[in-house]
């Protein structure tokens, strides 16, 4: 008989590690969701890693702002921005306190709690589809800015946290550059997703496009 996955909570000191330590050990944890309607689980298959003031890429890289304060903060929090005047973004914080990196949530496969997914996504064709991309898995699991700040290391009232689950073997983990991003961080190989999983989103390079105040960057 095969086991179930661990449903013990991962401690803040999983998340108090190199970024490139954590993004990868992510993959196959599952993330529960307490929402209005019922509880969602969700088993990880896609991130992107995110390094602070040493990556061009991310938020934090000019330095503290009030948008990405959250990421200065603790590990083991959520820091959920709002991009293109559309779409959420749920990324997790990590490494000490003070340094702002972070891992983006880009895809995942729900567990449990499928037809409040879907309630959330109507517009999904299938179960794969609900969290297929970083917009796709906020919107899936009813994640906005009023998460901002979650802290997702505590008890099992807390709106999001995150559980041991499954860990991936490091041989079923493959890595790439990150979607999106250009510059001199657009070959960074900082996306790391699980090696066949259905639930992965398909690799977009950077495309340059003009921003307005409402369409911030999307990177973390």
């Amino acid at each position: 008989m095969i086991a179930g996955p661990d449903r013990t909570p991962l401690p803040r000191t999983f998340f108090d590690r190199p970024v490139l330590e954590v993004a990868p050990d992510l993959l196959g944890r599952t993330l529960v969701r307490r929402t209005p309607d019922g509880p969602i689980e969700l088993r990880l298959t896609e991130v992107e890693a995110y390094a602070g003031p040493a990556d061009p890429g991310s938020h934090a890289y000019r330095g503290r702002t009030e948008r990405n304060a959250v990421m200065f903060g603790p590990p083991g929090h959520a820091y959920v921005y709002f991009t293109y005047g559309m779409w959420h973004c749920l990324n997790l914080v990590c490494g000490p306190e003070g340094f702002p990196s972070g891992v983006l949530l880009r895809a995942g496969e729900i567990l449990s709690g499928q037809e409040w997914a879907h309630k959330h996504r109507p517009t999904a064709r299938n179960d794969q589809e609900l969290a297929k991309g970083p917009a796709r898995l906020a919107t899936a699991l009813g994640v906005d800015r009023r998460l901002n700040g979650s802290d997702v290391c505590s008890g099992p009232q807390a709106p999001m946290r995150i559980l041991t689950g499954t860990p991936v073997p490091p041989d079923r983990v493959l890595s790439g550059p990150r979607t999106g991003v250009g510059g001199e961080g657009a070959t960074h190989p900082w996306r790391f997703w699980i090696d066949g999983d259905p639930t992965v989103s398909p690799y977009r390079a950077h495309t340059p496009r003009r921003r307005t105040s409402d369409a911030p960057s999307d990177r973390t």
